[in-house]
């Protein structure tokens, strides 16, 4: 079972969320809360995966990043998608820094949500099309702008880039090396050099700068 955490601070949206993943028969809810909660429930109940809302009144999503990066230090955590009603969000690449795996909007198509979440389980990323905009181009203004972070992905050698592609779709290690024909551990290997030449960044920002290159069928 996938054990899932929603935190926002609607009691609407969490019991919404909980009943659309729970007809999943591969998913449980095992703790829904506010922001201010969300730390020690997190870290007690230890899920697979988190939906964290963005915007909350008290304690936001950011602050949740932050406290759950202090409670785990080195250690892995749990994916963390951010959840959102906005498709341009200034928060969205300050989430993507802070080590979000994916954005989700909130009228997401049940089946997109129940499918991001074991996507996210499996090591993979989720980024909802109506929010990959506004985190390009926040990311990009942060990272050096355009040109670099072009350069940078043509700078790869072409079976990266193919890596990248995919990655990109939001596929795990064991995923791509199964599209590629390849051993998971090639696959560990090739995902590790491009991010490392990519500057050190995580997934979620490797497919950011995958759409922007062209890589993927996304807007531009």
């Amino acid at each position: 079972m996938i054990r899932v955490v929603v935190v926002d601070d609607e009691q609407l949206v969490r019991s919404g969320v909980r009943m659309i993943l729970g007809t999943a028969p591969d998913i449980e809810v095992v703790a829904d809360c506010a922001g201010p909660q969300a730390v020690a429930t997190i870290t007690t109940t230890r899920p697979d995966v988190v939906l964290l809302d963005i915007r909350m009144p008290e304690t936001d999503g950011l602050a949740v990043l932050r406290g759950l990066r202090a409670a785990h230090g080195d250690r892995p955590g749990p994916a963390v998608s951010m959840l959102t009603t906005f498709d341009a969000d200034e928060y969205l690449t300050a989430a993507l820094q802070l080590g979000a795996a994916g954005y989700l909007l909130k009228d997401a198509e049940p089946e997109r949500l129940i499918q991001s979440v074991r996507s996210l389980a499996a090591g993979g990323s989720t980024l909802d099309p109506g929010v990959t905009g506004a985190v390009i181009g926040g990311y990009l203004d942060r990272s050096g702008g355009t040109p670099e972070a072009l350069r940078a992905v043509q700078a790869l050698t072409p079976r990266e880039r193919e890596v990248l592609a995919l990655l990109a779709e939001g596929l795990s290690n064991a995923a791509i090396a199964c599209r590629m024909g390849l051993a998971h551990g090639t696959v560990k290997d090739h995902v590790s050099a491009l991010l490392s030449k990519l500057g050190g960044i995580n997934r979620v920002q490797a497919a950011v700068l995958a759409d922007r290159a062209g890589l993927t069928g996304g807007p531009r």
